[in-house]
């Protein structure tokens, strides 16, 4: 073998290979690098540059943060990445200025765990990381602006999301304005009297805890004792988003229970209804939307009140207000503050013992109604909210000891706690209609409670619950047994219903007409080391102070122990300790914060992963500011709202869909508030989104189910076998490390070149569609940069063969439709398509057999480089340019050579092919119809015959129908 390829080698010393491959590809990003080829000028700033270029049309691309594994990339990962470069590529080509660049999403936990199991510290690893991966990319030929690209832990960058914060913490939402306003303007408004503090005290009489605790019920960021998802298996709370559906951890899989502690939230409720409203403007998948629509969750119905005391009230949110009249129970959600503390005996509805007549059903066999509550919430903690909401599982509750009262009918109706009901949905308590709610029908048949109907059954059922076998629910039908002393809904729909109790109960100030959101505030503190510190310290009362812009970066403190402490997974009474909250030198501190120096206690919190990734697009436009976030000229020349992009935006967003209700929903929201306060012009993030598929790969597994090396695994005999181990089984799923079938394209870069693995990746289907990779298909792309060399080069003695000649005619539609189809293909993202038209021109080359004419060499050279772009280079010096071709012109197809000289039509007689004319594509119906119709094999065929009917669909196929 190594004779003969040394023999081939002797006798094409310039073939294309991996070894010139690399050669090349090593020479070119080295260039591109020196040269700053890919830098993007700003209109003004450190980063201002060809005025000529700011000029053009500008486009913003990026793709969603890398996380700097430990393991590096693997050919799955740079899917995206590759997408964007060639659509970048593509738009420098065709006049655009274009900011491309990279950054790494570094804090986080997977960092952290590393550190806690090696003894590696964070920043050491994230940094090798990093290091690493800047390494691969580089060899991919990415066109990045290197001079952009940040990295969340540098304090540097840190200090501006440290600052968005106290933006944030310094804001409150302005109802009457729909949007964020400087907390000094509600202060101001406390102080003029124009606003009422809670107990109609004037402002000036609250002491300085009382104020902080006034305006913490209106700062979009607030601390607060919340119910939280508690991870014991992590050390951490984790915000609702990062909990799976079987209520567990996304991170980890360890169980997670609800807990009451302090943390840190963002009032994102408050844009809700923006954040709904705004998606109609964004040019996203419907798929994402929908997903945000519904995690957003709006429903308008109705507030209600149920007197429980002389003092105590149960407020519940309805969708169904008109079915007031059949509430014949209520359920307060098991966190619920009316019951909470009912283990000690300091619960505020809950009595000392059961009232008269309590059902032993009702009672879960407990002796006092604080054991029986206390007994339940243990329970219900232990369980995920998908798991309390199951459908199919039995109802399981308790009842409280206390009655409330029907405020349409006057009736006692017991007060249960259940776990189907969540404080995260409406105000965490229900009122049961059981009649026509299915959940509540099991329950009432479970606890033997009474059933009204108050909605006529349409399907003859009759108007009798106990004979009934599941609930009627219907919005298309009339109210009955719904009639009081000052109100009657009989007869009526339900929206007209709905309209007059709503009404009624405002009129009465005991409810009134609402609109509901399941979204929930974002939690947003993390009890770990590797995140951003908070800026804020608290005083000895407490209260949380704002540290002064000029105190940023507080810089994330060295630490000997940076470990989470972390607990059984199974035990929720335990508390969270944080890493930072061990460091009693940084978080006792004194400072003057403009009243004299004092000591103060840090925030021993950190901010979610999430926190820098929440605004990192706005940090890429202007990463050299030390005084804003961006200059307002740079921030509203490239995100400005422009015509098509009312909100503004990035052009073009590439990611994974995973993130719709994690990242995307976080950054729409704190680029509203930014913009709310003036710092940017743009309203969203994000104009366009595009999720590319998944690359994935065969898992193989023996037969213990252990994933077994996919380099290792031979198929023969029918079957798949691993070397060491027998038979194994073969299934597609996700490429990745600990599933050992992870490729990395350092691999294939060596053994093809950059360019190869760029080609195939986007050859392999539609971006948008998960794809299986196949190493030995590889080579397919390899042979047609091979064919595309030897085109151009002679490969014994490296000289250039084009000529300067005229192309035949064949050869110029041949070149013309492929530049026309792949100038259609590339804004649409379809480079496999591309490909596929390049592929053909550059087979109709070879194919040929003579020279090729230097203009259709050149041409495609260029129609190749957004993809190729390392080949295209040297090609392209080789043929004489001196300049690189990032910035050269696109290709422009004429259209006379994009049109088929002729085209096939086909004439048929009662269904069968008569004739097949060669016509004009452009020829019209009837000049179409005289031609088949004076063809002589029609007039053969139809003998004299009339006619009945001619259909022609031009310039295709005519059918005749006889008389």
């Amino acid at each position: 073998m190594s004779e003969t390829i040394t023999a081939a080698e002797t006798a094409a010393p310039h073939r294309y290979t991996a070894a010139l491959a690399a050669d090349i590809e090593a020479r070119w990003q080295d260039f591109w690098e020196q040269n700053g080829t890919y830098e993007a000028p700003n209109p003004t700033g450190s980063l201002a540059g060809d005025s000529e270029r700011v000029a053009r049309p500008k486009k913003f691309v990026m793709d969603m943060f890398p996380y700097p594994s430990g393991a590096g990339l693997h050919v799955g990962h740079p899917l995206g990445f590759i997408a964007t470069d060639v659509y970048a590529r593509h738009l420098r080509m065709t006049g655009h200025n274009v900011l491309h660049t990279l950054g790494f999403d570094a804090f986080g936990l997977p960092a952290e765990q590393y550190a806690v199991q090696t003894g590696t510290h964070p920043r050491v690893s994230t940094e090798a990381n990093i290091v690493n991966m800047r390494r691969q990319l580089r060899r991919l030929g990415l066109g990045h602006d290197q001079r952009r690209s940040i990295e969340t832990i540098d304090p540097a960058y840190y200090k501006w999301t440290q600052w968005i914060f106290l933006q944030i913490f310094n804001s409150w939402y302005d109802p009457e304005a729909d949007a964020a306003r400087p907390i000094d303007t509600l202060v101001a408004q406390f102080e003029a009297g124009t606003r009422q503090t809670p107990d109609g005290r004037a402002w000036s009489a609250l002491s300085g805890i009382e104020r902080a605790n006034v305006l913490g019920e209106y700062r979009l960021a607030y601390a607060s004792d919340a119910p939280v998802n508690w991870c014991p298996g992590l050390g951490t709370v984790l915000a609702n988003e990062e909990v799976t559906a079987e209520g567990r951890s996304e991170r980890g899989n360890y169980p997670v229970f609800k807990a009451k502690l302090r943390q840190w939230n963002m009032r994102i409720t408050a844009y809700a209804d923006r954040l709904l409203k705004d998606l109609d403007e964004l040019d996203w998948p419907e798929a994402i939307k929908l997903q945000q629509r519904n995690w957003i969750g709006r429903s308008e119905g109705a507030r209600v009140e149920f007197p429980v005391t002389d003092v105590d009230k149960i407020t519940v949110f309805t969708t169904r207000q008109d079915t007031l009249f059949g509430a014949t129970y209520m359920v307060l959600a098991p966190e619920h503050p009316l019951i909470a503390g009912a283990e000690n005996g300091t619960g505020s509805i809950v009595p000392d013992a059961w009232p008269e007549g309590t059902h032993d059903v009702w009672t879960g066999g407990h002796a006092t109604p604080a054991e029986a509550v206390a007994a339940y919430r243990k329970q219900a903690a232990a369980k995920s909210d998908v798991e309390r909401q199951a459908e199919a599982k039995d109802k399981t509750g308790v009842f409280t000891g206390v009655y409330a009262t029907n405020p349409v009918s006057g009736e006692q109706v017991p007060v249960f706690i259940a776990d189907y009901v969540l404080m995260g949905y409406g105000t965490g308590a229900i009122m049961a209609v059981p009649a026509h709610d299915t959940r509540d029908f099991a329950f009432a048949r479970a606890f033997e409670l009474p059933m009204r109907c108050v909605v006529e059954p349409s399907d003859g059922r009759g108007t009798d619950p106990s004979t009934w076998d599941d609930a009627f629910a219907s919005y298309d039908a009339k109210i009955i047994n719904s009639s009081g002393d000052t109100i009657s809904l009989d007869g009526l729909g339900v929206t007209e219903a709905k309209a007059k109790i709503t009404d009624w109960l405002a009129g009465r100030g005991i409810g009134e007409g609402t609109v509901n959101f399941r979204l929930r505030d974002w939690l947003f503190s993390r009890q770990r080391y590797w995140g951003e510190p908070f800026p804020i310290v608290y005083d000895e009362d407490g209260v949380a102070h704002p540290l002064p812009e000029s105190m940023l970066p507080l810089e994330l403190p060295e630490v000997e122990d940076y470990s989470p402490r972390t607990f059984d997974p199974d035990d929720a009474d335990t508390q969270p300790e944080t890493p930072l909250s061990r460091n009693e030198d940084w978080v006792n501190v004194e400072l003057d914060l403009g009243d004299g120096p004092k000591t103060y206690r840090r925030e021993t919190n950190t901010m979610p992963n999430w926190a820098g990734s929440c605004w990192y697009e706005l940090r890429y436009l202007d990463p050299d500011n030390d005084d804003a976030l961006a200059d307002p000229a740079v921030e509203q020349y490239w995100m400005g709202p422009r015509e098509g992009q009312p909100h503004g935006g990035v052009d073009l967003y590439v990611g994974g869909a995973e993130h719709a209700v994690l990242h995307l929903l976080y950054a729409r929201f704190w680029s509203k508030v930014l913009y709310d306060l003036g710092h940017v012009s743009s309203r969203e993030p994000f104009h366009k989104l595009y999720n590319q598929g998944m690359i994935q790969a065969y898992v193989y597994r023996d037969s213990r189910g252990i994933a077994v090396p996919a380099a290792e695994v031979e198929e023969h005999d029918g079957g798949v076998f691993y070397y060491e181990g027998g038979k194994v089984s073969r299934l597609l799923g996700k490429m990745g490390k600990s599933l050992k079938n992870a490729v990395t394209p350092d691999e294939i870069c060596a053994e093809y070149g950059a360019d190869t693995l760029r080609l195939y990746e986007m050859a392999m289907g539609p971006l948008d569609v998960s794809r299986p990779w196949d190493t030995r298909a590889v080579v397919g792309q390899y042979r047609l940069l091979q064919r595309l060399w030897r085109n151009v080069v002679d490969e014994a003695t490296g000289e250039v063969t084009v000529v300067d000649i005229e192309p035949d005619e064949a050869t110029l539609r041949a070149l013309h439709k492929a530049i026309d189809g792949v100038t259609q293909d590339m804004p649409n993202l379809r480079f496999n398509t591309a490909i596929a038209k390049v592929t053909e021109l550059n087979n109709h080359l070879t194919k040929t057999g003579g020279p090729i004419a230097r203009t259709v060499a050149e041409r495609l050279v260029l129609l190749i480089a957004p993809l190729a772009p390392h080949i295209a280079e040297e090609l392209w010096r080789k043929l004489g340019h001196t300049e690189s071709l990032v910035h050269a012109d696109f290709p422009v197809a004429d259209p006379a050579y994009v049109v088929d000289e002729a085209v096939t039509c086909v004439v048929q007689i009662k269904g069968k092919v008569k004739a097949r004319l060669e016509v004009a594509p452009s020829i019209s119906d009837a000049d179409l119809e005289a031609a088949a119709l004076a063809d002589p094999g029609v007039v053969a065929a139809l003998g004299g015959a009339g006619i009945r009917k001619v259909i022609v669909r031009a310039p295709k196929l005519v059918n005749i129908v006889p008389a």
